[in-house]
């Protein structure tokens, strides 16, 4: 008896550990730009489903802490399965395409958005319920036309990040966080818009101070066409 009371203290510790990096406070949903990841240094291939539309497209649906850190692979025994998907397959395909080399179904990018991110949330979403909550949050802001509306448009031009920070701001009703990249020339450029949701993954929210700043960005960016 004395024994098993041992182990259950001295695993205490352990337990609380992996309680703590598997929880987590909000999601980003994040909506990158097909022309900066194609024009990077990486390029790209377009899925076997074709060239996808000239729009932002769901790279992930995070979980995230208001301290900044986040949880990530938190149970690799729960891998991912297309099957568990199958009705939702032709609204990935055109809204959460790989654009990764070589050319593919996209199954090997969902199974790692999966297996690192939405494993954090198994709690709240099965596999099923995970892709599609990205695939209805993406269904209620239109990034693009929110940027044109201000006169930012995928043109190869320049513009000041205030500027697009300001316009989704206004467009969309909260902060965001932008993520820039650099084309092959060296020129950094509109990559990624980071949007918050809450923890039930329906509603967006204000994001944490924690989130406040725009990564690998500068003053100017520019937003190449696609």
């Amino acid at each position: 008896m004395k024994t098993a009371a041992l182990f259950f203290v001295l695993a205490l510790p352990f337990l609380s550990s992996v309680t703590q990096v598997c929880g987590f406070d909000f999601f980003y949903l994040v909506l990158q730009w097909p022309g900066s990841f194609c024009d990077a240094e990486q390029k790209c291939c377009y899925p076997n489903s074709g060239k996808p539309a000239a729009e932002f497209l769901i790279h992930g649906l995070w979980p995230n802490n208001n301290d900044g850190s986040y949880p990530s692979n938190c149970d690799p025994d729960n891998s991912f399965a297309s099957s568990q998907i199958s009705d939702l397959m032709s609204n990935m395909e055109a809204n959460w395409p790989s654009l990764a080399c070589p050319s593919s179904n996209g199954y090997s990018f969902w199974a790692h958005e999966w297996s690192k991110h939405g494993t954090c949330a198994d709690s709240i979403f099965n596999e099923h319920d995970y892709f599609e909550a990205a695939l209805n949050l993406k269904d209620k802001v239109d990034i693009l036309q929110i940027l044109s509306s201000s006169g930012i448009e995928p043109n190869d031009n320049s513009y000041s990040l205030s500027s697009i920070e300001e316009a989704i701001q206004t467009g969309f009703g909260f902060t965001s966080v932008i993520d820039c990249n650099k084309d092959v020339s060296g020129s950094i450029q509109l990559y990624q818009v980071q949007l918050c949701v809450d923890k039930t993954g329906t509603s967006f929210i204000a994001c944490p101070d924690s989130s406040s700043g725009s990564g690998r960005c500068s003053s100017e960016v520019k937003f190449p066409s696609f």
